[in-house]
């Protein structure tokens, strides 16, 4: 609970869409992984394969970008937590 407190706006309610709202600040193409800064400042981390894309054609890690804006979702793993949904609002921005 403490930690969606932190995710929110200052109202405790999500902004606009229903998703958590941050930036791609890592991707580590290797292992397709990387790292989500949420508006708050804390980071998620995700593993590709488990991460639903949405607003994209197809999931291909290769739509992310670092810097680019996003909305996501979390939710728990085994080693916390984790992204599971990751919305793409602009491809080209």
């Amino acid at each position: 609970m403490e930690q969606e407190k932190e995710l929110t706006n200052e109202g405790g309610e999500r902004k606009g869409d229903l998703f958590y709202h941050g930036v791609v600040s890592k991707i580590f193409w290797s292992s397709e992984s990387g790292v989500i800064r949420s508006d708050s400042g804390k980071d998620f981390s995700f593993v590709f394969p488990f991460v639903k894309l949405i607003g994209v054609s197809h999931q291909d890690i290769r739509f992310l970008r670092e810097g680019m804006r996003v909305g996501f979702d979390i939710g728990h793993a085994p080693k916390g937590l984790r992204v599971s949904v990751i919305k793409v609002y602009d491809l080209y921005s």
